[in-house]
């Protein structure tokens, strides 16, 4: 097959290209970094050099593809989050239209069952309604939970304070998942002769926050690391006075409510996949590297 994946050579991007690569298939990545063109031949997939939100360009890369993965890069200098999700879903769409491309693979998150209350994820909510409205497009929108490596942002709290602290977590259950794992279901979806549209959630390991703390902690020598609940003002305030831009933060906030409420789990729990490969204890063995390196 051949196959078009965004997200240049990124946490699921890269080990989902060597995946393809390896079994046959003709892989092209799109980058809007040129800096990234050698890196990626080295993987043996095909160098495509543009912006996600030109129309035109994504148009012409799907144009000979039998299937493309889409993902929205991160960009959190942007003013208004979902419009930016809205944007690149657009170019997506429009895309799509032009190139007549007939099956794609959306990353999406759980939460996108719910159109607010649930920070950034309103933007995984609004591209699945885009992509959606599409006609005789066989889409399926992989919702994984909670990045492990979203993890490492505690590290400077704890070794300022001894203790991890958010406005979720404690006897919270908190449904994780190794990109690894994530790439692996995007290959199977990608090179599946399913049509129509569907929805596949990936979850590697399920512990609460203070299961969570107890792990890393023995990782990192702190054997007691706890993990401490913030009201949502404070959790703010915390991340305000670390530098992180108030509209950031307060999408933090409201995605941390929307966990700790279980908001963001609902549709997850109604129909949970069976886990994946990669623990806790594994990724706490990373997270401890991480840890000691920073």
């Amino acid at each position: 097959m051949k196959i078009v994946l965004t997200g240049s050579i990124g946490h699921i991007s890269k080990p989902l290209a060597e995946e393809l690569v390896k079994k046959g298939h003709t892989v092209t990545i799109i980058s809007s970094n040129p800096e990234k063109k050698s890196s990626i031949e080295s993987l043996g997939a095909i160098a495509a050099i543009g912006q996600v939100t030109d129309s035109n360009f994504l148009a012409s890369v799907f144009q000979e593809a039998d299937a493309a993965y889409l993902m929205i890069p991160p960009n959190y200098a942007a003013p208004d989050p979902v419009a930016y999700y809205r944007s690149v879903g657009d170019s997506y769409a429009e895309a799509i239209r032009q190139s007549g491309l007939k099956k794609a693979v959306n990353l999406s998150s759980y939460g996108a069952h719910v159109p607010k209350g649930t920070g950034f994820i309103t933007g995984s909510y609004e591209v699945e309604q885009i992509l959606s409205a599409l006609p005789d497009v066989s889409i399926t929108f992989v919702r994984p939970t909670y990045f492990y490596y979203n993890l490492n942002n505690f590290i400077q709290v704890i070794k300022a304070t001894g203790a991890i602290a958010a406005n979720y977590g404690g006897p919270d259950k908190i449904v994780l998942v190794a990109p690894a794992d994530i790439a692996t279901v995007v290959a199977e979806e990608l090179t599946s002769a399913a049509s129509g549209h569907k929805v596949r959630y990936i979850c590697s390991d399920e512990r609460t926050g203070n299961e969570i703390a107890s792990v890393l902690g023995k990782e990192i020598g702190l054997p007691d690391l706890k993990w401490n609940i913030l009201t949502d003002e404070q959790m703010l305030e915390s991340l305000t006075g670390r530098g992180v831009p108030k509209h950031v933060a307060e999408n933090l906030v409201e995605l941390g409510a929307a966990l700790r409420t279980g908001l963001l789990s609902g549709d997850y729990e109604l129909h949970k996949p069976v886990l994946s490969n990669t623990k806790l204890e594994t990724f706490a063995k990373e997270f401890a590297k991480t840890y000691h390196q920073s």
